[in-house]
């Protein structure tokens, strides 16, 4: 077998079928588009028409509610701390604080903030300072001999 030998399996690849390109083309004239009408013209689209009758997102019931001016917190593991710790990345003598983390490449952005969950182990005895932790990580922070200190965020309103 050579590489000029090389072929597709019959029936693979077909070719796109031109559409309004003659009679003999079998989709010429209208095109397969039916005659006349709204959906015979072009630029139209009609998503969740449904001929008039009501159409289902509009008969669904709404529910929730996005608060406009809500925080996100860039969101990270001790265990991802304590490798990153581990690497030398992150310097145990000095406090780890969020822009120790950014600097370090852990987090690519503090957002409105830094929050530590406890997923993952944790030996290091260090200091942190973050904006926010959830109850596990203060405990295991501790539990190994640091501290884990939440601050409240510079720009609070």
């Amino acid at each position: 077998m050579k590489l000029n030998e090389l072929s597709d399996n019959p029936g693979a690849t077909t070719r796109k079928q031109r559409v309004g390109r003659g009679a003999g083309s079998g989709k010429g004239k209208t095109g397969g588009r039916g005659i006349k009408g709204q959906k015979s013209r072009s630029g139209v689209a009609i998503k969740g028409y449904e001929g008039g009758q009501m159409p289902l997102y509009q008969r669904l019931p709404k529910r929730g509610f996005n608060k406009p001016n809500r925080k996100t917190f860039a969101v990270i593991n001790l265990g991802l701390i304590q490798k990153f710790i581990d690497e030398g990345k992150i310097d145990v003598k000095a406090d780890i604080t969020e822009d120790a983390l950014v600097a370090s490449g852990l987090v690519r952005r503090k957002k409105d903030g830094i929050r530590v969950l406890a997923k993952g182990d944790f030996k290091a005895k260090a200091k942190i300072a973050v904006t926010g932790a959830s109850k596990g990580a203060v405990e295991a922070v501790e539990k190994a001999g640091g501290s884990l200190t939440v601050t409240t965020p510079a720009a609070a309103e």
